[in-house]
């Protein structure tokens, strides 16, 4: 007759023999330090190899402690419930006052200093932006005045391009602001999103404000034309122009070319892939700006050289083409960024080939590596580990000859469960061991990738 263990049922009787740490025995039967003192320590060894072995306690005897402490079950089932109110108003109150708490936390030394907001406009993305704003405002006013002067539909056209570089940017500096934030429990990954959600209305309200409006203006032109006053002035403006927007577009060149060596790809590959969209938009903007000065130039040009104010309008219309062509591409490539599109095919490969080759796994599925945007990466595998290594690997740091002795002294049922019940539990503590190093190896392997999840299968 094939012998069986009775099947148990978990109940008190079994679970009060259960350990439970020192820090659920606090949180979780309402006790203090001090109230643990006086029961009975046992040592359990640490999965990781690098870390000492810790004290945890018998559930019964916590059990009997707290009760102990408050005198009945329903005393201790109102203080639990005092302290989770109290813990939800003080988590309120964190992240109310989160600012706060990161100066007062550095004040005493607990984290490194962190620079302050406004640091992050004076270098990289938030540079270029800033230089962006300043000079395409000044644009602005300058081009408004010529088109007043002039009533010209081409340097109409320019100073709301010029307007709408402006807020666009504004808006830039706010995505990159706001980019910049501390987690919290609602928004777990972070706000760095804020970015590329800033880009894509940025390239909603280029094609609003700047293709509509020129379209628009240019149409009229070609049903109302009128004559035009000397465009004199209004050459100075756009020659101004074309200086100030070229010294914007080299300094967006430059960031982006810094940052594309930095990750290993080419200009254009980092401008498609969209892997700082603030940086893009300057980019992009200041580039259709040259090239729609030039268009105006020409238009204008042909006006002054035949007196057909027709050019002039015609102008009017390829700017606002080129604008809603730039804005097009904004839109594309930040809707693709938000969606989370997955990371370049051989980076997946590199990563896959990682954990295939490491000897505790035996397969791995449903591979899913998503951008999660500027540079961040999430990777999620299900992976089938090799019980037959990891208990080997088990076995490798035990003492044989004293194993042995412990199976030959197994005699009854009930030694032998209490025999599988150690080891088994060292063993899930080995496998949960190797799972931390695979998710180590594919951090350091790939520093891009900032939250492994690997399901066991």
């Amino acid at each position: 007759v094939k012998a069986v263990l009775k099947k148990r049922e978990y109940g008190p009787k079994y679970t009060q023999n259960n350990f439970i740490t020192g820090v659920r025995a606090i949180n979780e039967f309402c006790l203090k330090s001090s109230d643990l003192d006086q029961l009975r320590k046992i040592k359990r060894r640490s999965p990781h190899d690098d870390t000492e072995t810790f004290t945890v306690y018998l559930r019964s005897d916590v059990e009997a402690k707290s009760l102990e402490v408050w005198g009945s079950p329903e005393a201790l089932a109102r203080e639990r419930k005092r302290r989770k109110e109290a813990e939800i108003k003080y988590r309120e109150n964190l992240f109310r006052n989160q600012r706060l708490l990161r100066e007062y936390k550095e004040f005493f030394g607990n984290t490194k200093p962190r620079s302050s907001a406004a640091a992050m406009f004076f270098k990289g993305p938030g540079k270029v932006v800033m230089v962006a704003i300043c000079i395409n405002g000044l644009n602005f006013i300058f081009k408004l005045l010529a088109w007043v002067y002039t009533g010209s539909a081409s340097m109409f056209s320019e100073a709301i391009h010029s307007l709408a570089d402006t807020c666009n940017q504004a808006l830039l500096a706010l995505g990159i602001s706001q980019s910049a934030r501390t987690p919290d429990p609602s928004h777990p990954y972070g706000f760095t999103n804020m970015r590329y959600i800033a880009s894509l209305i940025s390239g909603v309200g280029i094609f609003m404000m700047g293709a509509g409006l020129s379209w628009y203006h240019g149409i009229i032109g070609l049903l109302h034309p009128h004559p035009i006053e000397s465009l004199l002035w209004a050459y100075c403006i756009l020659a101004g122009s074309l200086v100030s927007e070229g010294a914007t577009l080299l300094v967006a060149i430059n960031e982006i070319r810094r940052s594309a060596r930095a990750k290993g790809l080419s200009f254009y590959q980092y401008v498609v892939q969209s892997r700082d969209p603030s940086t893009n938009v300057v980019l992009l903007e200041d580039a259709a700006a040259v090239l729609s000065v030039a268009v105006a130039a020409t238009c204008m040009g042909l006006t002054s050289l035949t007196g057909n104010p027709y050019y002039d309008s015609v102008g009017s219309l390829g700017v606002g083409t080129l604008l809603g062509t730039v804005s097009a591409f904004l839109i594309y490539t930040n809707t693709e960024a938000l969606l989370g599109r997955s990371i370049q095919p051989e980076q997946l490969q590199r990563l896959t080939e990682l954990l295939e080759s490491d000897p505790v796994v035996r397969a791995i599925h449903d591979v899913k590596a998503t951008d999660m945007g500027m540079s961040k990466v999430r990777f999620k595998a299900e992976v089938d580990f090799d019980g037959r290594v990891v208990t080997r690997s088990y076995l490798e740091k035990q003492d044989i000859e004293q194993l042995l002795q412990e199976i030959q002294q197994v005699k009854t049922l009930e030694e032998l469960e209490a025999f599988m019940l150690k080891h088994g539990e060292n063993i899930i503590d080995t496998l949960g061991a190797e799972v931390d190093r695979l998710e180590k190896d594919l951090k350091q392997r790939n520093p891009d990738v900032r939250h492994v999840d690997l399901e066991i299968l």
